[in-house]
């Protein structure tokens, strides 16, 4: 009988490790399965939407360079600036990009009105203020809605320098 008892519980121990390890066994296809699901199904849709994002962006470069005004230079502009602490100077050239040919005529015809504008803006900034890269973006916002106050029917689309010195005497 005792014999029997040993048996039946070895059985039944047995039976409680297939079983355990069946489990166990099952998790892991399950786990398995549903990180193969997310993988395929979750995260290829987020690589193919930033994928197309990418070339959102790029076709939206394409048409932001092919929508490109015409250039125009205004010229090069040496002013005092205006430290009280020292004498600085700022030597910068400026180029206007305008949205058509008949824009840029009328440029030519105020040219003198938007060389004093820009001269008698540009006297007013302190070195401090163009030091920065903020600074020279106001600059540009700055020149832009003065030139397109002076043209009746506006007309800049963007300022550009190609030339930005700031001198210490």
């Amino acid at each position: 009988m005792a014999e029997e008892n040993k048996e039946q519980q070895e059985q039944q121990g047995g039976g409680k490790k297939k079983l355990i390890i069946l489990l166990v066994v099952i998790l892991l296809l399950l786990g398995g399965g549903g990180g193969a699901a997310y993988k395929f199904l979750v995260l290829d849709k987020q690589e193919k939407q930033q994928e197309e994002n990418k070339a959102e962006k790029i076709q939206e470069e394409i048409r932001n360079v092919e929508d490109l005004g015409i250039m125009f230079e205004v010229g090069t502009f040496v002013v005092n600036l205006s430290d009280k602490d020292a004498d600085r100077y700022l030597k910068v050239t400026v180029i206007l990009e305008v949205e058509n040919e008949q824009v840029k005529q009328e440029v030519e015809k105020r040219l003198p009105q938007i060389k004093d504008s820009i001269t008698t803006l540009l006297f007013t900034k302190t070195s401090r203020e163009l030091k920065t890269a903020e600074g020279v973006e106001k600059l540009k916002e700055e020149i832009l809605r003065r030139v397109n106050a002076i043209l009746p029917l506006g007309g800049v689309k963007n300022v550009y320098f190609t030339d930005f010195v700031i001198q210490t005497a």
